[in-house]
């Protein structure tokens, strides 16, 4: 570890702050998630257009762009989801193999949304689990 010159606060890689995130978290697999959904749990969906038009989307789930997602889900915010009822709402973030999400997850924890926790894998992992994935409608469609 080096500390930054400029701040004089301590510099770490991004495997060591993914390490860090994630112990403060209990991150759940596929049909954790699932069952969480069913039970009234939020899927957020942060991966970009170009993958959910590749891959599908994860039916129910709520599409937020990752650059969006604290506005979105911040209860208090004015530019909140309808969904962003509760501190206390479940958030699971998706994101394509569980990277981004882990972030996002510490960002949506420092809002007070204790119950924020990130899919294992991501939506591949969604999928590689066999669980249900729609195709994204083609512009024009409705």
């Amino acid at each position: 570890m080096s500390r930054d010159l400029n701040s004089g606060t301590e510099r770490v890689g991004i495997d060591e702050l993914l390490e860090r995130v994630r112990a403060g978290f209990d991150r759940i697999g596929a049909h954790e998630a699932a069952a969480a959904a069913a039970d009234g749990a939020l899927l957020v969906d942060i991966r970009y257009a170009a993958l959910r038009d590749r891959d599908g989307l994860i039916p129910g789930a709520l599409v937020v762009e990752r650059n969006e997602l604290e506005w979105r889900l911040d209860p208090q915010g004015s530019h909140r989801a309808p969904e962003a009822v509760s501190h206390d709402l479940q958030v699971v973030v998706v994101c394509n193999e569980g990277y981004a999400s882990s972030l996002a997850v510490a960002s949506l924890q420092q809002l007070g949304l204790h119950r924020a926790t990130d899919l294992i894998g991501g939506f591949q992992a969604w999928r590689a689990a066999g669980l249900p994935v729609r195709a994204r409608p083609a512009a024009g469609d409705a």
